[in-house]
């Protein structure tokens, strides 16, 4: 069962922009740290970024430094992620996760995310 809701996804041509939101499904989840992952087709699930509302951030995997923009709403509830410059590899189902526990380190972790979405399909074309 989804506890969080992704939107903002869709098909763009290469150089491209799309922004993904991410907010609690039924009900506000305040969250400790938030985080973006990605599955390419046909590979695992890879860390995108994550913000830490402890240790501040956004903290980014390298392949997006530069491109992608990750932010929060004031009241912590609202997550997005703000991607320009898309290339074809950033082709992905994009899944948002959060966490009420305020973990200070391994952002990539899976296992630091207690909440989850369904995810939302990106595609870029070239």
């Amino acid at each position: 069962q989804a506890n969080l809701v992704e939107s903002g996804g869709g098909s763009v041509h290469a150089g491209g922009s799309l922004k993904l939101s991410c907010a609690g499904s039924r009900y506000a989840i305040t969250w400790e740290n938030v985080a973006w992952f990605r599955q390419p087709p046909g590979k695992g699930r890879e860390w995108v970024a994550t913000i830490s509302n402890r240790r501040g951030g956004p903290f980014y995997t390298n392949s997006v430094k530069g491109r992608f923009t990750m932010s929060q709403d004031n009241a912590k509830t609202t997550a997005f992620l703000q991607m320009d410059s898309l290339k074809p590899e950033d082709t992905a189902m994009y899944f948002c996760a959060a966490s009420d526990y305020p973990y200070d380190s391994q952002w990539s972790d899976e296992g630091r995310y207690n909440y989850w979405g369904r995810g939302t399909q990106v595609t870029v074309s070239s």
